[in-house]
């Protein structure tokens, strides 16, 4: 992935194993079509090394997003987006994020918040996630 908007984010005292990050990661991407057909992901020394993890977890990442029909092995050159057929609507990326926004309207609920103050916050974090976007590393959040 040579475009630095396209970075990862793992959270390793989230519960969810890294490995299992990294795909989901992949995956929206891939949905978003931030990550198009025939892009290349960093080598797994790379993203290993990037993310401070063990070189098994992204390589396992990889493998089973092989598995999935998501990424191909380009032998000697590494992994490449594959051709997707059906790629999720905006409708459906949107109901994905539902069990993420329910809990989070739910505190700023009972923390008092307005809409507009929800809203404030939420563009806030926006604002910041797209600057950090244009930044060359990779976080591990």
């Amino acid at each position: 992935m040579t475009d630095a908007s396209l970075q990862f984010e793992i959270q390793p005292h989230s519960g969810v194993p890294i490995y299992r990050q990294i795909m989901d990661q992949v995956r929206a991407l891939i949905a978003s079509r931030r990550l198009p057909q025939g892009a290349m992901l960093p080598s797994i020394r790379q993203l290993a090394t990037d993310l401070e993890v063990n070189m098994m977890t992204v390589s396992k990442a990889y493998a089973r997003l092989e598995a999935d029909g998501f990424l191909e092995r380009v032998r000697g050159t590494g992994m490449r987006v594959r051709p997707q057929e059906l790629l999720p609507s905006l409708a459906e990326r949107q109901q994905e994020l539902a069990p993420l926004v329910e809990p989070l309207v739910t505190r700023a609920l009972q923390l008092g918040l307005t809409e507009p103050q929800l809203i404030a916050s939420v563009r806030s974090h926006l604002k910041e996630r797209q600057s950090w976007n244009k930044s060359p590393s990779t976080s591990r959040g």
